[in-house]
């Protein structure tokens, strides 16, 4: 039997990756790549000279409307979408703005996917279909001004009075605080740490914008303030007590940046081969000189490598099988490709390379801070090692 001739080879999808994908999965990925090309790509290298996301509610309700907010959620108004449909959209968003990506991840994979999980169903019924429409921002405040990376020594804490949850205490590095209509608070209480569904009207909450960033500009960020606090006791998460709970959710998270990282270098190597093909030196366009061509190939291995490793966890998330420790695989190995494809691309554009009007050093300058939040290098280093060794060497 002759085989048929493959198809022609595809500067843009040299695996051919696009054949894993089924004809919703392509259709998902389009229509959020059309949202992010006519909504954020125009505006969003501005918004990142001034730091600053002005609209953001209106982009909530609109990319509510497009159903990617809690999208892998099940009910709700949610869309019900499978993990690598989710991933396909964060791969989207963050090719256009790591900034916009992370609106959609701590919308969806922390808030919303903790009071999914772990409330009642009278907080499920309250909160989700108006964030799943964009109406209502949500942020997840776990990270404290002092820990970071050891959670369990938190100090805010939530103490009983009658049948009410006072909650003291400082959370920082909360992306969507100032604009969060809902906050999920973690807290330390008599019995552990504890979640907490928090409007952000109540007294004594407060949420400072913090500026001076240099990087995530195009991305709401504040720090959040609790004293005294007073929620009704029906605010905790019922199904979640000790770290367990806000952890899976940083799970849940870290698969998106999984996919999304990818969408970063994507964009820095798709600038940095156009650029290639028409930017004349000695001359020819400097694409004909094998160094650079040496940089593209190498770029496009890492690329494809890190989508298909994306893809094979989110098709294990789907079937059920992912575990936590491949989800820090997966984080650890593409935010760190992403950001040195993204220094590669900035060398071949060279002093072009540093400016706004190409999108390579935005990407690269919001990849340092995707490499740190949700679990540093070091951190998903150490989850490896102890996968591999059965040691724990997290505290010494």
């Amino acid at each position: 039997m002759s085989a048929s001739a493959p198809p022609p080879f595809d500067r843009h999808d040299p695996l051919g990756l696009d054949d894993l994908l089924s004809d919703e999965d392509r259709a998902v990925r389009d229509t959020v790549r059309r949202w992010a090309g006519e909504r954020v790509l125009p505006f969003v290298a501005e918004w990142y000279e001034s730091g600053e996301l002005p609209g953001i509610r209106e982009l909530a309700r609109e990319l509510g409307s497009i159903g990617a907010l809690g999208m892998s959620l099940e009910g709700y108004g949610c869309a019900g979408a499978s993990a690598v449909q989710y991933g396909l959209a964060c791969l989207e968003l963050e090719a256009a703005d790591s900034g916009i990506r992370s609106l959609v991840s701590v919308q969806g994979s922390l808030a919303m996917y903790a009071i999914h999980r772990f409330g009642s169903e009278e907080q499920k019924q309250q909160w989700l279909p108006r964030m799943a429409s964009g109406e209502v921002i949500g942020c997840f405040a776990l990270t404290e001004p002092d820990h970071g990376s050891d959670p369990a020594a938190m100090r805010t804490t939530a103490k009983r009075d009658g049948s009410d949850w006072v909650l003291t205490g400082r959370k920082m590095w909360i992306t969507n605080g100032s604009v969060a209509g809902v906050a999920v608070v973690w807290a330390r209480t008599d019995e552990g740490v504890r979640g907490f569904v928090v409007p952000t009207d109540a007294p004594g909450f407060s949420a400072p914008e913090i500026k001076h960033k240099w990087s995530l500009r195009a991305s709401v960020t504040s720090e959040l303030v609790l004293d005294g606090v007073r929620l009704p006791a029906d605010a905790v998460l019922p199904g979640a007590t000790g770290l367990r709970g806000p952890l899976s959710c940083l799970s849940h998270a870290r698969y998106g940046i999984v996919w999304g990282s990818m969408g970063a270098a994507r964009a820095c190597f798709e600038s940095a081969l156009e650029y290639s093909r028409t930017r004349e030196q000695f001359g020819k366009p400097i694409g004909g000189f094998q160094l650079t061509q040496g940089k593209l190939a190498d770029m496009a291995v890492e690329l494809h490598k890190g989508i298909l490793l994306a893809h094979h966890l989110g098709r294990r998330m789907d079937a059920g099988r992912l575990r936590p420790e491949q989800i820090s695989f997966g984080k650890l190995n593409n935010v760190r490709e992403a950001i040195e494809i993204c220094r590669t691309a900035r060398t071949i554009l060279g002093a072009n390379g540093i400016s706004l009007e190409y999108p390579v050093m935005r990407h690269a300058t919001n990849l340092e801070s995707v490499l740190t939040y949700e679990g540093t290098v070091e951190m998903h280093q150490l989850v490896l090692g102890k996968a591999l060794t059965g040691l724990d060497a997290f505290r010494g």
